[in-house]
This record gives C-alpha cells, sequence and structure tokens, in this order.
C-alpha cells in the first residue's frame, strides 16, 4: 500500500512540473477606448517664471523686493555681521605666527618646470615683506580707534574692524577703515581680544593683545 501511494505521489510531482513548464499563450487584445484621452502637457517653466514676474511687477511686489534686497545689501556693507568671540583685552598677551606652509603636491609652470616640490617648506616671508603693521580693534569702541589712530598713520599700519561700521569711522574721522570679513585674518593669528597688533618680524609675523590706553601717534 505504501508503494501504491509513492508512486502516486511522485507521479503527481511529474504531472505538475510538466503542466508548469508548458509555455502559456498570451493575446494582446484591443479592449477599445473606455474613456477619453488627453495629451500630456507640461508648462513651459520660463514661461510661467516669466508670467508671475510681470504679474509681481504689475503689483508692485517686485519693486518691493527689490528696495528690500537692496537696503539690507546696503545694511551689511555699511555694518557687517561682528566677528564672533571677541572681546576687549584685560591683559597684554605676545605669541609669533609661523606662515610657512607644506607643500603636497609638486607645483610647476606652463612649460614644466618646476617650481615647488611635493613636501617642500615654503615660508612666504622669504620672498615678501609686510610693511604695514595690521591693528585690529572694535570700532563701537570709541577708545580702541582712539588708542590705535595714536599710533598707527594710514602709511605704517592698516586699522581693521572686528565690529562697527567702517564706512560711518571713515566719514566722520577722514581715514581709511578695514573689516575682518567672517573673521578670518582673526582666526587664522589666533586673535581673540582686541585691540591687538600683527607685524612681521623676521620670518615670523608677532602678534600682539595689548590694553587699550592712550599714547602718542607712530
Amino acid at each position: 500500500m505504501k508503494r501504491v501511494l509513492a508512486g502516486a505521489a511522485v507521479a503527481a510531482v511529474l504531472v505538475i512540473a510538466v503542466v508548469v513548464a508548458i509555455p502559456v499563450r498570451t493575446e494582446a487584445r484591443d479592449y477599445g477606448q473606455t474613456g477619453q484621452a488627453f495629451p500630456v502637457i507640461e508648462p513651459d517653466l520660463l514661461a510661467t517664471i516669466e508670467t508671475r514676474l510681470k504679474r509681481a511687477e504689475q503689483s508692485g511686489e517686485l519693486a518691493r523686493t527689490n528696495e528690500m534686497f537692496a537696503k539690507r545689501a546696503e545694511a551689511k556693507v555699511r555694518r557687517p555681521t561682528p566677528v564672533a568671540g571677541i572681546s576687549p583685552a584685560k591683559e597684554a598677551r605676545t605669541w609669533d605666527f609661523d606662515p610657512t606652509v607644506q607643500v603636497e603636491h609638486d607645483i610647476r609652470d606652463q612649460k614644466g618646470n618646476l617650481i615647488a616640490a611635493a613636501g617642500q617648506r615654503i615660508n612666504p616671508l622669504d620672498f615678501v615683506a609686510i610693511r604695514q603693521a595690521l591693528v585690529f580693534v572694535d570700532g563701537d569702541n570709541a577708545e580702541q580707534i582712539a588708542w590705535a589712530m595714536s599710533r598707527y598713520t594710514d602709511l605704517n599700519a592698516k586699522i581693521i574692524f572686528v565690529k562697527g561700521s567702517p564706512i560711518e569711522a571713515m566719514t566722520s574721522r577722514k581715514r581709511r577703515f578695514y573689516f575682518d570679513q567672517e573673521g578670518k585674518l582673526t582666526s587664522k593669528f589666533g586673535i581673540e581680544h582686541t585691540p591687538a597688533v600683527v607685524r612681521q618680524t623676521g620670518r615670523v609675523m608677532r602678534v600682539s593683545e595689548e590694553v587699550a590706553a592712550k599714547g602718542r601717534a607712530g
């Protein structure tokens, strides 16, 4: 009896395998149109933008937006974002900044001549001399501005604000001032307090944070 059942089971498996292996014939049929069809139309992006701009211009919105951006830009120029993390110096300190850099890859000119080899250390102060000191002050601190102006002229220093409005200061004091945009210079030299002075001393830049006090012009 067991043999009969086993044989029947094997036969059933073979039948299923044969049925699965038989290719099924498929036919494509046209069922006709069951609804209304519409072509796919995408709006032209440039035409859409132009239409919106014309509406904004007609309503006066464009003029108001332009005026708002112009005022923001002017305010940003007149009073840039203050450099974060800078406070008045309470004690003097001095350190040296070495500008030497190491070349990562060979540097060649247009003719293929080697200018600097990978791994070579180069100090820019070997090739250029920085004759003007960089004097960093808080432009909203009248005492610091007076301290810097009493010691440094336009010829021997650049007075650089970390806060305040250099344009307003130039108008009122009849002198050129600069601004440390995004704190790139103060962060490079490690300056945390003002007033601070950076000047070349041989092959290094000497950085000094000083306590503001009145003195003679330099």
